[in-house]
């Protein structure tokens, strides 16, 4: 798997079928650089490609496999996270937002307000992975004991066993080591994050709001006192090299990791425990699941035939971009098609 680390210039072209040069923006006309001899117009330009850390290895490949045909386009990619992604391209900074989540109202106001429209494009489903060093000898983690330990009512549990009252009284039966808890997680600019609290710790708080324990808005958040990092190796490095480790991480990061289990997860006390794999995260059988999307700048895909390439061979070859960089191709990728081939703008989520 690409690390998400990968931060690179790339270049590339893109052959676009029939482009008629006549009806080209100016800004196209200055790309066009030459006509292959079916008629086809080769284009250059740039595309800046920012947002989620999970999504980036796949748009990474992407941009790669782009360049190793092509010449005369530039890609940048990075992934400082999907709400710092956002922020960039609500302001116009970038062409693509890599997403681990749907676009939030907030954001996508900002969007509107800066007259910034886009396309929503969904393209791989990605499990968010519990995981605890090798050493770990528990055979499940329901939601009840993930809330016990990492949501906003365990802040300051330094062991493990502190989290063992809470637990029980969510209806969990496991029994909890005497272990140092360290915890090294996502920070909350992070999509992993925000979906792992939309997933996990608001589903598992519910019966503490409605038993006055604690507000809507404290369960909309983890315990602040973890450790907090944007790069999922590093994450699964603190893990790993910990004996009371605790963390959460994208599937594809977590099942190429060395040193750390990836634990089975049961959304009910005492319910089924799961195994994350990519048949029962595609399946939906494991709980902690999520769709995995990039934004496309409507506009600028108009005005940059580079740009509207690009996505075209996104698309063309996504289940196996998705299936190298080692995530889970969609169950059917035909509505994602649809959307792109009709530049349908807004959010169809949520």
């Amino acid at each position: 798997m690409i690390s998400k680390k990968y931060r690179t210039a790339f270049t590339a072209a893109v052959i676009v079928p029939g482009l008629m040069l006549g009806a080209c923006s100016k800004k196209d006309d200055e790309a066009v650089s030459s006509t292959t001899e079916g008629g086809a117009a080769a284009v250059a330009g740039s595309i800046t490609i920012s947002g989620s850390s999970t999504v980036e290895p796949i748009t990474a490949l992407v941009a790669e496999t782009f360049m190793a045909d092509n010449d005369s386009v530039e890609i940048s990619v990075d992934g400082p996270g999907t709400g710092d992604g956002f922020k960039l391209f609500c302001e116009g900074e970038t062409d693509i937002s890599n997403a681990s989540r749907p676009i939030k109202a907030e954001e996508a106001e900002a969007c509107e307000a800066a007259g910034v429209e886009f396309i929503e494009l969904k393209v791989a489903i990605d499990g968010l992975s519990v995981i605890a060093p090798e050493s770990n000898t528990l055979e499940c983690l329901s939601f009840a004991d993930l809330y016990a330990l990492i949501g906003p009512e365990s802040e300051g549990f330094s062991n493990w066993t502190d989290a063992q009252a809470l637990a029980t009284e969510l209806g969990s039966d496991t029994t909890f080591p005497d272990q140092n808890l360290v915890i090294t997680a996502p920070g909350t600019e992070s999509g992993t994050y925000d979906s792992f609290v939309e997933l996990v710790i608001e589903k598992a708080g519910e019966a503490r709001i409605e038993a006055g324990k604690i507000t809507e808005d404290e369960v909309a958040a983890a315990r602040a006192d973890y450790s907090a990092s944007p790069d999922d190796n590093a994450i699964i490095e603190g893990v790993a090299t910990d004996p009371g480790g605790l963390g959460w991480v994208g599937f594809a990061f977590a099942d190429q990791a060395d040193g750390v289990r990836l634990m089975p997860i049961a959304a009910e006390a005492g319910g089924d425990c799961v195994e994350p794999t990519a048949e029962t995260i595609q399946d939906g059988s494991y709980p902690i699941a999520r769709d995995l999307f990039i934004y496309v700048n409507k506009a600028k895909a108009e005005e940059n035939a580079s740009l509207s390439g690009f996505v075209d061979f996104y698309l063309d070859g996504l289940d196996g971009f998705v299936e190298e960089a080692d995530y889970v191709p969609l169950k059917d990728g035909a509505d994602t098609v649809t959307v792109w081939a009709d530049r349908m703008v807004g959010t169809r989520e949520g």
